[in-house]
């Protein structure tokens, strides 16, 4: 098994010629990855996919949910129109520092996590012991989040679960007086928001930031991820270091399959508690 903060639960089995073949519990998910450009290193490996994902034509294989378990949660999956199962290993590899951060505290943090999704993150934030104010533009997905905290044993957790708009809401926490611990911001190039707002990155992410610092508690800690051609990891540490005013370390987020493959799945940056 690869080294994986997601432990049994997941596997990167093998990723090559714009595809990544990945265990989630017991299915094997066949789907592209642009950054995978290498060949691939496990070619029978392909062959026992359960489900398959081609842009023109969907998924091929059984369409309905399934649970897996993963670092002490329990996620419902499922495919979507976009190609993805509900769960992302890239933003995983990001855990064990959450958690830390998170446990480091003298108390439980608040921590803000923006462009929420179906909200693995947000299960493993409250389980370390934060409290967790998800945030997601689309109904659906947070919907699907909080069944997972439901199979998860987390129904009872501090968790705010919101539909809204990330920029808007961060503006009016602001207006509230709130203070947050930490912030986790996995932004995409393009976007609506609750109440029909566009969101672009390339626009909208310094203002996004700068709402952010405004509601910061002191020495607050910070995740950006993103997967915007054209924006590199030292790219968004200047954007967090110019609007915070502290160091922040910029990295590749990447996974290591079973094979040997590795697959580099866009940038990151964050600041540290001190």
């Amino acid at each position: 098994m690869p080294a994986s903060p997601l432990g049994h639960g997941y596997e990167l089995v093998d990723a090559g010629e714009g595809r990544r073949l990945e265990r989630f519990g017991d299915r094997v998910v066949d789907r592209p990855a642009p950054a995978a450009l290498e060949p691939r290193r496990d070619q029978a490996a392909w062959s026992t996919a359960d489900l398959r994902f081609e842009r023109l034509a969907g998924w091929l294989g059984p369409a309905g949910p399934w649970a897996i378990d993963i670092a002490g949660l329990t996620l419902e999956l499922r495919p979507t129109e976009a190609g993805q199962v509900g769960l992302f290993p890239e933003h995983a590899v990001h855990w064990p520092w959450l958690k830390r951060e998170v446990r480091d505290r003298a108390r439980g943090p608040s921590v803000l996590n923006l462009f929420a999704y179906t909200g693995a993150t947000t299960l493993a934030l409250a389980r370390a012991g934060a409290a967790v104010t998800h945030v997601d533009a689309t109904r659906s997905a947070v919907g699907w989040a909080r069944r997972s905290a439901e199979l998860s044993g987390l129904h009872g957790a501090s968790i705010r679960w919101l539909v809204d708009d990330a920029l808007e809401f961060s503006r009016r926490e602001a207006r509230r007086g709130r203070r947050y611990d930490g912030f986790v911001l996995d932004p995409p190039s393009y976007g609506h928001g609750a109440g029909g707002r566009t969101w672009r990155l390339d626009r909208d992410l310094r203002e996004l930031l700068a709402q952010c610092a405004e509601i910061a508690s002191d020495e607050p800690w910070v995740l950006l991820t993103a997967h915007t051609t054209g924006l590199d990891p030292v790219g968004l540490a200047d954007s967090l270091e110019e609007t915070f005013g502290r160091p922040a370390e910029p990295g590749i987020s990447t996974l290591r399959a079973t094979s040997g493959a590795t697959l580099p799945l866009g940038g990151h940056a964050r600041i540290m508690t001190s």
